[in-house]
């Protein structure tokens, strides 16, 4: 939904504990290289206007490839929320660009399909984005996003970040608080809640498969004793 490059642009302290807390109530998993397929699915599912704001330009099909190739997972960090049938419904990208990093910043980005929204996924994300930010040693998290981005902009200013419009663009800096034991316990609670979460859907998933296939037997079973009766 925001940032114009292919990289990323809803504590003890309250503004570090809260986000923790807050991003339980939705499962979010950090996910890895093995999720590509998934993320490029989730980013084409998106329409032109959505890429437009989620990029800062219409990406086409050849340069979402491309963005999710790229993709670094060992120096970036990944958020996804996935839906009942583990459709990835919502993502983060929390990136660390070298000529950012070393000042201290880390961009986000957060794209959130259309079916979805209205939920706050877009402010969760973020708020676990920000979480793994402050234990991470960040200390000021960035956003760069069009101005006409109202939702990439209500997220940021719902934060308490500092939202400076220029023209047709708008860039959002908010100061994190240091990491502390609370900060860290939330993050590892808030990855103990979308790994059990993503496992029980998993499970689901595997069971509702295995019925399919039995009502199909049955139902071959059916259609041979008819044919043999017949």
């Amino acid at each position: 939904m925001d940032t114009r490059n292919p990289t990323p642009a809803d504590s003890g302290t309250p503004a570090a504990s809260s986000p923790a807390r807050r991003s339980a109530i939705v499962p979010i998993r950090e996910i890895g290289p093995r999720y590509r397929p998934q993320i490029t699915q989730h980013l084409l599912a998106l329409g032109e206007h959505d890429r437009y704001l989620r990029f800062g330009y219409a990406a086409n099909d050849r340069q979402i490839s491309h963005y999710v190739d790229q993709l670094n997972f060992e120096r970036d960090q990944v958020f996804g929320i996935f839906n009942r049938k583990l459709e990835l419904i919502a993502m983060a990208h929390l990136a660390y660009p070298a000529d950012m990093v070393k000042s201290g910043f880390a961009e986000f980005g957060v794209s959130v399909l259309p079916h979805a929204r209205g939920r706050g996924y877009g402010s969760r994300l973020f708020e676990r984005a920000a979480i793994h930010a402050v234990n991470d040693g960040v200390k000021t998290l960035y956003i760069h996003a069009l101005s006409e981005n109202a939702a990439m902009i209500r997220i940021a200013r719902k934060a308490g970040a500092t939202v400076e419009r220029q023209g047709s663009e708008s860039e959002a800096r908010l100061t994190l608080p240091e990491a502390s034991f609370s900060s860290r316990v939330g993050e590892l609670v808030a990855d103990q809640v979308g790994q059990v979460d993503y496992w029980l859907k998993t499970e689901a998933s595997l069971a509702r498969d295995v019925l399919a296939t039995v009502q199909e037997v049955r139902e071959a079973v059916r259609e041979g004793r008819h044919k043999a009766s017949s």
